[in-house]
């Protein structure tokens, strides 16, 4: 009996330390929940299985404690709530379950597995019957086509999978190299946690999973792809080809190079689905000189660094740059960045990073082990003659945080702790 009673308390014990982890992401719920109540429909948005159902469902249960709140939650990845397949369903279902003595709160889990969903929630809205939450995992039917609709009546949030400090927290790690390294091999996904990390095979078995539901289920299946073979080609070149610059016509001829026979209308149309599932980033180039978005090839980041590594595979021990160039990119998005590809006359700078009228540089790289290669980072950011910030940012501990020309040295771990640069 008192072995139970042990094992109840440790997993009660577990529970709530899960909770609180869930609820301290970030600062996502506090922010969301600052918004959520005030006439706006609230989306969050990203991957699947980055802990958008977890972040809505913590906010969810603290509204359901409150005896004056009626709370309605929907998980469309439940058999129970098969029952609603298009907006007129979801809009029968809700209004049989509105009660007009309390405050009512809806919560949507995966809203675009209901068809033309937007209706029923620009209805729902309109007479303010209620306040809405949803969450999703396509961007182009949740940024696009619902706020178009709502016209101001719409805020989004992107939820990102974990950052390096979360990653620490979840799976109880101290932050060491070590800990870094399995960082940049498995990626921020929270289930990986009650996996855990050591069993290798279940972590490569359920990145497996979420790689097939995401491309077989969210973009097959909703975009009716017929040539799956070229899509997986497709992703796993990106995986292969993190932070270059590439068009659909330079795509195309490599393509071509390894017999696989493609119009550049069909890789733009297969990147625009990779990005609307939030599997890739495209991210464009920026003159620093002239201050404009240039009209030239794009480079592609993954949202997670596990999916990707499982995509392409094999030893990875000489992708370290890419998955350093990666990790980067990602926490700038975390610190709330707009991020370009910079160009300054010949010279590119890694990343152009700009906030609320404020800009930083930063250059990656892997170790800062020749002059040649101290020459060349620092020398490109020497180029840009303003006083906004600069970084060079490396897995070099020997170079420590040095201060050169104004431009600060930092290493991956610091970087990625960072909270404002």
């Amino acid at each position: 009996m008192f072995h139970i009673l042990n094992t109840f308390a440790i997993f009660a014990k577990s529970v709530e330390y899960m909770k609180q982890i869930l609820l301290e992401r970030q600062g996502y719920s506090e922010r969301i929940e600052r918004m959520f109540g005030k006439g706006m429909v609230i989306a969050l948005t990203g991957q699947r299985r980055v802990g958008k159902s977890c972040v809505m469902r913590s906010i969810y249960e603290k509204y359901s404690q409150d005896s004056r709140n009626n709370v309605i939650y929907i998980d469309m990845e439940k058999t129970a709530f098969t029952c609603i397949s298009d907006y007129k369903d979801l809009e029968e279902y809700v209004v049989e379950r509105l009660d007009t003595s309390k405050d009512n709160f809806l919560f949507i889990d995966e809203v675009q597995e209901i068809k033309d969903f937007e209706k029923a929630i620009l209805s729902l809205q309109s007479d303010e019957s209620c306040q809405i939450m949803v969450t999703g995992s396509n961007a182009k039917m949740l940024s696009s086509e619902l706020s178009t609709r709502l016209r101001g009546r719409y805020m989004g949030y992107h939820i990102h999978g974990l950052d390096y400090e979360e990653f620490i927290e979840f799976h109880d790690l101290q932050d060491s190299d070590e800990t870094l390294s399995k960082f940049l091999q498995y990626g921020g996904l929270p289930q990986l946690r009650k996996l855990g990390l050591d069993n290798v095979d279940l972590v490569d078995d359920y990145l497996g999973n979420v790689i097939d539901t995401i491309v077989l289920r969210d973009i097959i299946e909703r975009e009716n792809i017929r040539n799956v073979s070229l899509l997986r080609t497709l992703v796993r070149f990106i995986g292969d080809n993190i932070g270059k610059q590439f068009s659909a016509r330079s795509i195309v001829g490599v393509l071509k190079s390894q017999n696989t026979e493609v119009s550049a209308n069909m890789v733009l149309n297969y990147l625009e689905y990779l990005c609307n599932a939030y599997i890739i980033d495209r991210v464009g180039r920026y003159n620093i000189h002239g201050k404009k978005i240039l009209e030239l090839g794009d480079s592609f980041y993954f949202e997670d660094l596990g999916v990707r590594n499982h995509i392409v595979g094999g030893n990875r021990r000489f992708d370290i740059e890419k998955l350093i160039e990666n990790a980067v990119y990602r926490h700038l998005l975390r610190l709330g960045y707009t991020v370009y590809i910079g160009m300054l006359h010949k010279a590119e700078i890694d990343f152009v990073a700009e906030k609320q009228g404020s800009t930083v540089y930063i250059q990656v790289c892997y170790m800062l082990a020749s002059q040649e290669t101290v020459d060349r980072e620092f020398g490109n950011l020497q180029m840009i003659k303003d006083s906004h910030p600069k970084y060079v940012v490396s897995l070099d501990r020997m170079y420590g945080d040095t201060n050169v020309d104004g431009i600060r040295h930092l290493h991956l771990r610091d970087f990625l702790k960072s909270k404002s640069l």
